[in-house]
């Protein structure tokens, strides 16, 4: 196997398992602040504070793995 055939599987690994993160931990996350503001709805406007600070950390760290994913691609450093 070629070293370009090999990143074309690596980035597509990278790819796929930063979407899947993303959604799950978005998934979680949600879930989680829905229950929170049914215990407490007092809290409510904290939390969705708390939630939209995470959201964007988690979107960053995805962000990050398209990064490296692209770089592989494009400007393999390996050839």
């Amino acid at each position: 196997m070629s070293i370009e055939v090999a990143t074309l599987f690596v980035v597509a690994i990278i790819l796929g398992i930063a979407a899947l993160s993303t959604a799950f931990s978005f998934a979680l996350m949600g879930g989680r602040f829905l229950e929170a503001s049914a215990r407490q709805p007092e809290m409510a406007p904290q939390l969705q504070t708390k939630m939209f600070i995470l959201a964007g950390l988690i979107d960053a760290i995805s962000m990050i793995g398209v990064g490296v994913a692209l770089l592989l691609l494009f400007a393999n450093p390996f050839i």
